[in-house]
């Protein structure tokens, strides 16, 4: 591979991993086989371009000028590499793929396992984050396809996937531990512990169509966090009912009074223009979404 290439991509992962030791696993590099990548491509440019700290490393004013064409020379190149893959045959290639936690722990290991024994030598690159972090790398070309809430913000091609359920956690010996259905007035009675980050998520949207205002302890985009802070009785709290399954937390999870949910799918730029590879990805996916569903 073109070394000046694997510079960019030095760069670039190591800002968007924020570590040049997580930018070396993803790249299959050592540690510091990547920060002299970024060492001779800033003494290249005669520009500084990450700061260098105990809490990481952060884009200087020049780096954050010369990202945005780094990154592009990096899509080039993804796509520049599938095109040659297609030329082979789909004996090779490399799916990129924007996703959230709970997807990325309860569904992408069984998919991927599946997908495989059919395309052994497909390679994948995960980026976690939030529903909007998400959207922006699909449009950016950051990832090829990513899991989101569904209708996306953005006007994305999306594939429904499965409607989650959104459950109240509790902990064991909370006084509404044996109620068939947790009231919606007691999501005001109890500190509340609100999965979100940014934007309003599906949570918030709850508390404004039942026209409550709880009282919000903790806010984080970290749900095994929450679990643990419910356990420890600091609070209650609304999860998606994909990131409970095999929760290793003592809680008790009891659906609404008024029964809440989340659509999950898959968004892509443009069904019709995605790379080989990733058609076949959608092609899987929509095959075992028909066959669960019957």
């Amino acid at each position: 591979m073109d070394m000046n290439i694997q510079k960019y991509l030095a760069f670039v992962k190591t800002y968007e991993y924020g570590s040049f030791t997580k930018a070396a696993e993803v790249l299959n590099y050592s540690q510091s086989g990547i920060s002299r990548m970024v060492n001779d491509l800033e003494r290249e440019w005669n520009i500084l371009l990450l700061e260098r700290g105990r809490s990481g490393v952060h884009l200087t004013s020049g780096g954050l000028t010369l990202l945005p064409y780094a990154q592009s020379i990096c899509n080039e190149y993804y796509r520049l590499r599938t095109q040659i893959d297609e030329l082979h045959g789909l004996q090779s290639g490399i799916i990129r793929i924007g996703t959230f936690s709970s997807v990325a722990t309860h569904w992408l290991p069984n998919i991927i396992g599946e997908f495989q024994k059919c395309y052994p030598n497909i390679d994948y690159e995960l980026l976690l984050g939030d529903y909007s972090e998400i959207e922006n790398w699909i449009i950016q070309g950051r990832v090829d396809c990513g899991f989101l809430r569904l209708p996306t913000q953005l006007d994305l091609d999306t594939i429904f996937l499965e409607q989650d359920r959104l459950l109240v956690i509790l902990p064991q010996d909370h006084p509404l531990a044996e109620a068939e259905h947790f009231p919606v007035q007691s999501l005001c009675e109890y500190p509340f512990l609100l999965l979100e980050k940014g934007g309003k998520a599906e949570i918030s949207e709850i508390f404004e169509q039942c026209g409550i205002k709880p009282n919000v302890y903790f806010t984080t985009w970290d749900d095994y966090a929450i679990m643990s802070m419910v356990e420890s009785g600091l609070g209650i709290s609304i999860l998606p009912e994909l990131i409970l399954h095999r929760n290793p937390y003592h809680i008790i999870a009891k659906e609404l009074e008024i029964p809440a949910y989340r659509k999950v799918g898959l968004a892509m730029r443009d069904k019709k223009s995605v790379p080989q590879a990733v058609s076949r990805f959608l092609d899987y996916l929509e095959y075992r979404h028909a066959n669960e569903s019957k």
